[in-house]
């Protein structure tokens, strides 16, 4: 008995100092629910960005106010299957032009901030298109590939995982495809295609032999390698909850869990239209594009799906993490309310005790009793004892 006694207690001591933890939990999930609309439109600030060009004719380039956090970056690059590798850093964007159409492959890429006069001067050179120009300016726009004849342009996300943030960073990345020549735009130098330009150092590598299609293929396949890293992140983050569910669930865990939510949802907006983007070249429409070339972007065609059906169950996944939560909210919740039911049932024989025998009557034989005080106190202490012993054997706690 003396040891259902200390169970008992150790389990009350357990449960009342989880009480708290439960009641804050539980204030979380309903300031969520009343005020989740709200937070949910400042979270969509993140995934949809309003357009830079707003108010302004089509094709027209805005006026860049504020300098661009990140230094502008120009690097040509030429390359052929009957020459050296030349790359060069330009400091202006007249250096790289008119390109030199002996050369098979003429790669100008340009990171940093996206100055109106810098892009008219592009446009100017290679005959682009100036909702070309738009599209490239405005970083907010889903994937997507346009067909111009003389040139192709190709919008695409390119996800990068942060591991200082545990969060998915986006940066677009705009592709040019000429005759030989390939203009990429990027946000960021974060040098993402640095694997590419040791390639082109390598005398054997078949991106040397190949033309420019083969280099926007190559591009493409960097961009959607970036992905599988992504998802890699996302599933160590997944199971990482997964042990705080079994293990210890806390309030912050149900904000990491719709944080996971979020960057899924992002993950999936960025695949689907570049699903898309892939499938019109891998159909082989463009005459940009050679045959031989289309081989490749089937597989990177096959990668995409397989990238979308990691998405889509890493979705279910996260779906189910917030089931186990809100479950294992609810189990402590019912730990806690079985313990102070026990509690509650222990004092009422005790409460019936002490209210008899402090009826006012003037008749009570046990009040004179010498020893009814202590009996009292051995009937009540009896009947805890059995009542303890009698819960533990149908196993109740």
């Amino acid at each position: 008995m003396t040891g259902a006694v200390e169970s008992t207690t150790i389990r009350l001591y357990n449960s009342l100092r989880g009480l708290s933890s439960v009641v804050t939990e539980l204030v979380y999930i309903i300031i969520w629910r009343v005020f989740g609309l709200q937070i949910r439109i400042f979270i969509m600030k993140r995934f949809f960005r309003k357009p830079g060009s707003l108010g302004y004719a089509p094709g027209s380039l805005v006026p860049v106010d504020q300098a661009s956090p990140e230094p502008l970056r120009l690097t040509m690059i030429q390359y052929g299957p009957e020459m050296p590798v030349k790359q060069q850093k330009v400091e202006t964007i007249s250096e790289c032009f008119p390109f030199d159409s002996k050369v098979a492959v003429n790669w100008l890429s340009v990171s940093g901030g996206f100055q109106p006069e810098l892009l008219k001067e592009i446009g100017h050179n290679l005959t682009i298109h100036p909702l070309t120009l738009e599209d490239i300016q405005d970083t907010s726009q889903r994937p997507k590939l346009e067909d111009f004849g003389r040139y192709l342009f190709i919008e695409l996300n390119m996800l990068i995982w942060s591991e200082e943030h545990a969060q998915i960073h986006t940066e677009q990345v705009n592709i040019i495809l000429g005759e030989n020549y390939v203009v990429t735009f990027q946000e960021y130098d974060k040098d993402v295609f640095k694997p590419i330009r040791q390639r082109l150092r390598d005398d054997v590598s078949r991106l040397v032999m190949q033309g420019a299609d083969y280099l926007v293929y190559t591009l493409i396949d960097a961009i959607v390698d970036h992905y599988f890293i992504v998802l890699e992140n996302l599933g160590e983050q997944i199971e990482i909850i997964e042990d705080e569910l079994i293990s210890n669930p806390e309030s912050g865990t149900i904000h990491t869990i719709h944080e996971l939510k979020r960057e899924l949802i992002l993950l999936r907006k960025s695949v689907w239209p570049l699903r898309e983007v892939i499938g019109v070249l891998e159909r082989g429409e463009s005459a940009l594009f050679q045959q031989s070339s289309l081989v490749y972007l089937r597989d990177v065609y096959d990668h995409t799906i397989q990238i979308m059906d990691t998405v889509e169950t890493f979705r279910d996944m996260v779906a189910g993490l917030l089931d186990i939560y809100l479950s294992s909210i609810s189990n402590r919740m019912n730990e806690v309310m079985k313990v102070l039911t026990i509690i509650s049932t222990v004092f009422i024989p005790l409460s019936f005790i002490v209210g008899l025998y402090g009826m006012n009557f003037v008749y009570m034989p046990e009040l004179q009793w010498k020893w009814g005080y202590f009996a009292v106190w051995a009937v009540m202490i009896v009947i805890v004892l059995g009542m303890l012993t009698f819960f533990r054997r149908k196993k109740w706690f």
